[in-house]
């Protein structure tokens, strides 16, 4: 099952899944400009980069990991960074994010990591499969444009 690095044509399919991920975790409202994400992931200075994933078979898009490099200073060398992992539902249970996930392990020696929402209990059991374990005693921040320091 062809797993590739994503191309500039590849743009409407990668805000159409990440659009599609959002309404499958609740969120209705979300729509991406095309145009500015076109300019993250392929312009002259990209900020991201994804691993599209094909259906078995069909040379359809089936999936997606959007990633970014990270470094870890107390390992000295750079992981991977996934920002979002996505099988459509009707390609799931083929080994898709398997693939997505052995391709990124393989594209570093550094430290591949994730965050993953509490209560997702069947991701839980797969990311135990792969042999990922949850990080303890660190609690993730967010700090966003619009937050306004306390006084």
């Amino acid at each position: 099952m062809p797993i590739r690095d994503a191309e500039p044509a590849d743009a409407e399919e990668i805000c159409a899944l990440i659009e599609e991920h959002a309404r499958y975790e609740g969120n209705e409202t979300l729509s991406l400009d095309r145009s500015e994400m076109s300019k993250h992931l392929f312009g002259p200075d990209p900020k991201a980069w994804v691993l599209i994933a094909e259906a078995p078979g069909a040379g359809e898009v089936a999936g997606f990991a959007f990633c970014s490099w990270n470094f870890s200073t107390w390992e000295g060398r750079p992981g991977i960074w996934l920002d979002d992992i996505f099988i459509r539902p009707q390609y799931r249970r083929h080994g898709l994010g398997r693939e997505l996930l052995d391709e990124l392990r393989a594209r570093t020696t550094g430290r591949v990591e994730w965050d993953m929402q509490a209560g997702n209990v069947q991701a839980e059991q797969f990311y135990e499969v792969l042999g990922a374990k949850p990080v303890p005693g660190w609690i993730r921040y967010r700090w966003s444009p619009e937050a306004t320091p306390e006084t």
